[in-house]
């Protein structure tokens, strides 16, 4: 099950800015192999025993990994709390659908492939399955915010 929380709320169990959060905790844990082929995936980076990754542009340091790559890395390692994942482009919310049992915000639907078989629930109440339940929950919100004059 993947909980959407579509209000933001300001709690040490959220993490809305992303880069912040990695740069002064995640990057200094130790990445499973699981995380170092996440980052090759996303980022087409390379993760040395020393913190740095090397890519097509040259070296640099894991916090020069993308935006889309730190979200994803803060959800794999911080699965408890709720991660803002708006600033995620397809290709990460991608791997994101993917996932089990993990908490995250996105306050606008964004258009990607979502597997048929997961799960989601909105705001701890409404429950739906893949791609076409996201969309029809969006569609239905947006007409709520609509009359709500949100």
């Amino acid at each position: 099950m993947i909980d959407i929380y579509t209000e933001k709320k300001d709690s040490k169990d959220w993490i809305l800015q992303n880069d912040l959060y990695f740069n002064l905790n995640t990057s200094n844990e130790e990445m499973s192999q699981y995380e170092i082929n996440l980052i090759r995936q996303v980022d087409e980076a390379k993760l040395t025993p020393d913190k740095h990754i090397e890519t097509k542009y040259g070296l640099g340091t894991i916090r020069n990994l993308s935006s889309g790559c730190k979200t994803l890395l803060n959800i794999v390692k911080h699965p408890d709390k709720v991660v803002n994942v708006e600033e995620c482009g397809p290709n990460v919310l991608k791997i994101i659908f993917t996932m089990d049992n993990i908490k995250i915000y996105m306050s606008r639907p964004t258009l990607f492939d979502i597997p048929d078989d997961v799960q989601i629930r909105f705001n701890e109440s409404d429950i739906v399955t893949g791609g076409r339940g996201y969309n029809a929950w969006w569609s239905k919100e947006y007409e709520r915010r609509e009359a709500d004059d949100l």
